[in-house]
């Protein structure tokens, strides 16, 4: 599955970073405070968000833009929702576009160029509970049923790299599987935990 819109293949700004640090030194402003001057480079406008996402188990992907310019694109969102259903039941349901948020945020931390895995995204209450019954480690309450939680992989990255990268936004849970082979993410309150007997 691939979504319609366009992928421009880069996050477009309204001024290079190269020409705002000359600005910045022209002006003086980087001489007076490196640490303010790289403060107002994170405050540059992102016109747009996008998203590499591969589901293995279906073998659908989506690659293309899903926030552009304060608003999200109902398109690629339905896209994103219908490629992170439970994939036993085959039910949708919205995922948080905060979630989406911080994979975006991820990707742009780890400069990644490969589509990100998705292991595991929505979960019914039907397979969670089964889930639980054979012991796979799902918690009762888990962020997955509300949509707001997804297991990912990113090829060319250890799993270690892929942890820190979301341990380090500080924005909701994160757990650790390297043995399975996956970082869990979450945009619930900021919590770590990792894979027993590791």
């Amino acid at each position: 599955m691939t979504a319609l819109i366009p992928h421009s293949g880069a996050v477009e700004t309204g001024l290079s970073r190269r020409n705002f640090i000359k600005l910045l030194v022209y002006s003086g402003v980087l001489s007076y405070s490196s640490k303010f001057a790289f403060a107002a480079l994170d405050g540059i406008a992102i016109k747009e968000r996008s998203l590499s996402l591969y589901n293995p188990h279906t073998k659908e992907r989506f690659e293309g833009i899903y926030w552009c310019d304060g608003d999200h694109i109902p398109n690629a969102l339905n896209d994103i929702n219908h490629l992170m259903r439970d994939i036993r039941t085959n039910d949708v349901k919205l995922i948080d576009t905060h979630l989406l948020d911080l994979i975006f945020s991820i990707s742009t931390k780890l400069k990644s160029k490969t589509p990100f895995r998705v292991i595991s995204g929505y979960r019914s209450p039907k397979t969670n509970t089964l889930l639980r019954k054979r012991g796979s480690g799902a918690a009762k309450k888990s962020y997955h049923i509300r949509g707001q939680a997804v297991d990912i992989r990113l090829p060319g990255y250890r799993t270690s790299v892929l942890r820190r990268a979301a341990f380090d936004l500080k924005k909701g849970g994160v757990g650790y599987y390297p043995k399975r082979r996956f970082v869990h993410i979450d945009v619930g309150p900021v919590r770590y935990w990792a894979e027993k007997n590791i």
